[in-house]
């Protein structure tokens, strides 16, 4: 009952991280130091990854129409803007994945400490203060996605390679990038989760390779029931954060990273 309990809470900060700019990976690192599953290290590293394909049907579900290419005979068929914007996302993806895929393990022998994502939190936080301040001087070039243009989609992509050095954050990278390069903050926001759909997709079937298929019956449950826990928690914070950014900006989402990066250093340098 315990480890359920534990999984459940792992699954409700997983479903806030993902999708608010504010690094997942680094929550995650701080919730393992007061909640550890009682599970073999490999399933631990597995289940860290395979936990936001939860995360991701949220997407799915919410955006579906967007997100389905294909219509009624009467209108042919195919979408073809939807089409398009699916070969935006797959072009977006490739720089990512090329460094990813072959150097997965290196990056995170090398990267997934605390010193890291306290310094990527405070980094990344300032960032989003000054991006935000410059943004006020310009308006968005990019306020839907067929102005979205296949050079800005690979420099969006470029952006998400960013996102492999924890305490980034995908949807903080991506979501800088596009910002930076034009978008609006909802367009950015929503390419931003259509972006994780294949780099998730991708990323939880590279470790359950790994891994191997090899759950026991308890394993499993607490594989599916943090999903399922990271899917109904996503969705709030989905509608959450599309509401907040019509009226708000990116800032406040800086300032907890920094106070929140400050904490990191704090505990492990003083306290632990």
């Amino acid at each position: 009952m315990l480890e359920f309990l534990k999984v459940i809470l792992i699954g409700i900060v997983e479903g806030i991280t993902e999708w608010l700019p504010i690094s997942s990976t680094g929550h995650m690192i701080l919730l393992e130091e007061f909640v550890r599953l009682n599970v073999s290290e490999e399933f631990l590293e597995m289940f860290n990854v395979v936990i936001q394909l939860g995360a991701i049907l949220a997407v799915v579900v919410l955006f579906f129409p967007k997100l389905w290419p294909f219509c009624s005979p009467q209108k042919g068929w195919i979408k073809k803007e939807t089409w398009t914007l699916w070969f935006k996302v797959l072009v977006a993806v490739l720089p990512a994945a090329a460094i990813g895929i072959p150097f997965d393990d290196t990056l995170d022998a090398l990267f997934y400490n605390y010193q890291t994502v306290a310094v990527t939190l405070i980094i990344y936080g300032i960032l989003f203060i000054i991006v935000e301040d410059y943004n006020k001087k310009r308006r968005p070039r990019v306020t839907s996605f067929e102005d979205l243009t296949w050079s800005m989609a690979v420099f969006i992509g470029v952006f998400q390679v960013l996102a492999l050095i924890p305490g980034t954050s995908r949807s903080g990278a991506t979501i800088l990038g596009a910002v930076l390069l034009g978008a609006s903050r909802y367009i950015a926001a929503e390419f931003s989760f259509f972006l994780a759909i294949p780099v998730m997709f991708g990323a939880s079937l590279l470790k359950l390779v790994k891994f191997g298929f090899a759950f026991s019956g308890s394993e499993l449950a607490i594989l599916l029931a943090g999903m399922a826990t990271a899917f109904f928690v996503s969705i709030l914070a989905i509608k959450f954060l599309m509401g907040y950014i019509k009226k708000n900006d990116f800032k406040s989402f800086g300032y907890y990273r920094i106070i929140l990066g400050i904490l990191v250093l704090v505990y492990f340098i003083f306290i632990k």
